[in-house]
């Protein structure tokens, strides 16, 4: 398949989910807690996809399934800001109130998670080609401010979450694909 057609598919497909989040919220039928927790994981496991193209180049060079991937990296990286921004706008719907937004905020386990999504905001306003047109080399280097928005989001979830084990494996994915860049490259396959 072509990878500029396929563009259309691969974001039908991601937001599959997110339309279902939200209709079935919609309608009552998940809860505030569901919300919160399916979105976070969305989040969450779209940003590895989208992080872990390049140490995966270490272990499959010019595999095809990666090279598609690695086309969709932009688009998987702006998917898991729409998943962290429903996340955070549910979170904002419930706990109406500057006030107790702001209170709340301020805790370790709230403010890790505003850091983070401050920084996939800036992120996600950049990942078009007219920010890469206009940012140049600096483009790369801002776009490397998504390991800190993931580390973030990680101590975040850590902190605030009824169950953090889910989010000590998904930091475990992270780190071990990671770990990848630091393995020789395989040769390219024929």
């Amino acid at each position: 398949m072509n990878p500029k057609r396929s563009k259309y598919w691969f974001w039908l497909f991601l937001s599959v989910p997110f339309i279902a989040i939200c209709l079935r919220f919609g309608n009552d039928s998940i809860s505030y807690g569901e919300v919160i927790h399916q979105t976070g994981l969305w989040s969450a496991g779209l940003l590895i996809a989208a992080l872990a193209v390049t140490p995966l180049r270490r272990v499959f060079n010019g595999a095809r399934w990666l090279m598609l991937l690695a086309y969709h990296r932009r688009a998987l990286g702006v998917a898991s800001f729409a998943y962290a921004a429903l996340h955070t706008g549910v979170y904002l719907e419930r706990k109406w109130g500057v006030g107790l937004i702001l209170t709340e905020g301020l805790k370790p386990s709230l403010a890790t998670g505003w850091l983070a999504f401050a920084i996939f905001v800036v992120l996600a306003v950049t990942s078009n080609d007219r920010s890469v047109r206009a940012l140049g080399r600096n483009w790369k280097r801002l776009h490397r401010l998504a390991y800190a928005s993931a580390i973030l989001m990680f101590v975040h979830w850590w902190l605030a979450s009824f169950d953090p084990l889910p989010g000590y494996v998904f930091a475990g994915l992270l780190i071990s694909l990671q770990l990848l860049r630091f393995r020789s490259r395989s040769p390219r396959a024929p």
